[in-house]
């Protein structure tokens, strides 16, 4: 077993077919464990809900709504009561929040990869999770897109003080962004083999990760 503290950054490594994306869906309330529980909040998971929210790899957007439109429809599914005027200044401010205001009437076709992926960002965060998951997020940009995002995600989390569950197969990725890294073994009956605490500052920059004299044991100890 593992804990997640709120706020804190968690990242987990492992090889293809280790489990890491069916730890992701039981947080996600969408598969059941075979024993024991997962636990958000002192509530046992059984299910999904929008306590949890998960950015997927690729930007799953509703493809006829604009940008204003797929974050306002979670929002007001979080929050029923809301007037629309109420709900679209919530979905702007978390559009704003990922540098995309004034961008709010386009569609999914009009934007970029890595601005679909922003919009699938705001969404997650416009519902105000209790623990945000994202299954390897950036992996299908491009790498200037996929270290901006990763700022970003970085900026906006630390700002939020939101609590984040990450699946990628990145070593560099995974210590840049995390405050705590899971390493998992190999094969069908893979289980957690390490949990490594990111010894590197909270203020580091991605561009200075790999100077600093922890940078080297990290990555010796993180690979999976």
């Amino acid at each position: 077993w593992f804990p997640i503290a709120k706020g804190e950054f968690v990242c987990m490594i492992g090889h293809s077919g280790c489990g890491k994306t069916t730890v992701l869906n039981i947080l996600a309330g969408l598969d059941l464990p075979d024993a024991g529980v997962a636990i958000v909040d002192g509530e046992a998971i059984e299910g999904p809900s929008l306590n949890r929210a998960v950015i997927f790899q690729s930007h799953a957007l509703l493809p006829w709504r604009s940008v204003l439109g797929n974050v306002a429809y979670a929002v007001s599914s979080k929050w029923r009561d809301w007037s629309r005027a109420k709900v679209e200044a919530h979905a702007k401010k978390f559009i704003a929040l990922v540098g995309l205001a004034g961008a709010e009437a386009k569609k999914p076709a009009e934007l970029s990869g890595g601005m679909k992926q922003r919009v699938g960002i705001a969404r997650a965060l416009s519902i105000e999770p209790k623990i945000l998951l994202m299954d390897e997020p950036f992996s299908a940009l491009d790498a200037l897109t996929r270290g901006n995002l990763q700022d970003e995600v970085r900026r906006i989390c630390l700002d939020t003080d939101q609590t984040v569950f990450m699946i990628t197969h990145d070593v560099d990725e995974a210590i840049y962004l995390a405050d705590k890294i899971v390493l998992m073994t190999n094969g069908p009956h893979a289980m957690v083999a390490e949990i490594v605490a990111n010894p590197l500052p909270k203020d580091r920059l991605r561009n200075e990760v790999h100077r600093h004299p922890h940078y080297l044991s990290l990555i010796h100890i993180s690979e999976p």
